[in-house]
């Protein structure tokens, strides 16, 4: 699917549904909150999360008191959605309207959170573009927490294929200058009452030598 397709698709699943009936929505964005709050330094920290649509994970953030928060998502529809349910809250975050496999960063996070947008590049080009602005964009020392479908998880989701993951696996396509740090598994309860097996994995990039 290429980056045309993939926007025309995200913008009619989250103009098609609201919030709550997509399968992916959660109300409380565990474990993703707490593993953010464990990785960050303080309240200034950079995080951004890839693919957050119209998670709650924004909200949570921003009661907390993190003051340099971004959001990047392929539909702009999934993020108007966000900033109205935020209201005055939203002028606090940096809202990115942009396909993960094209953006240009322009500048570097301390922290870079993505549940369940990696899984969807299912080509060896998107993955190998993926990582490149996760490599571009993460700060040394920072953490990546990375959530994917478990290898017992769906081959499939909102209609698209997927590509499930272990820790190890995605230790070895980040490579050695990403350390594991942690992982966990978590069973994701859908609306409809299905449950999805993840993977949530935290990586700490390198710091670069002197």
């Amino acid at each position: 699917m290429n980056a045309k397709h993939r926007q025309e698709h995200w913008q009619r699943a989250y103009r098609a549904k609201t919030e709550q009936e997509v399968s992916w929505y959660q109300d409380s964005p565990e474990p993703s909150l707490a593993l953010v709050a464990g990785a960050a330094v303080s309240p200034a920290s950079s995080i951004i999360d890839i693919g957050g649509g119209t998670s709650h994970l924004v909200d949570h953030l921003v009661q907390r008191g993190y003051v340099n928060v971004a959001v990047l998502d392929i539909s702009s529809a999934a993020l108007a959605k966000a900033q109205a349910r935020l209201g005055a809250s939203a002028s606090v975050v940096d809202w990115i309207a942009a396909d993960i496999t094209t953006w240009t960063p322009t500048h570097r996070y301390e922290i870079w959170h993505d549940r369940a947008t990696f899984h969807f590049m299912v080509t060896e080009g998107d993955r190998i573009a993926y990582l490149a602005r996760l490599r571009q964009a993460l700060a040394p020392g920072g953490h990546a927490i990375i959530a994917t479908f478990a290898p017992d998880g769906p081959e499939q989701c909102s209609g698209l294929p997927v590509m499930r993951y272990d820790p190890a696996r995605l230790a070895d396509l980040l490579g050695p200058k990403f350390m594991l740090v942690s992982s966990e598994r978590h069973l994701h309860h859908t609306p409809s009452g299905a449950v999805q097996p993840f993977q949530f994995s935290v990586f700490k990039r390198c710091s670069v030598k002197p």
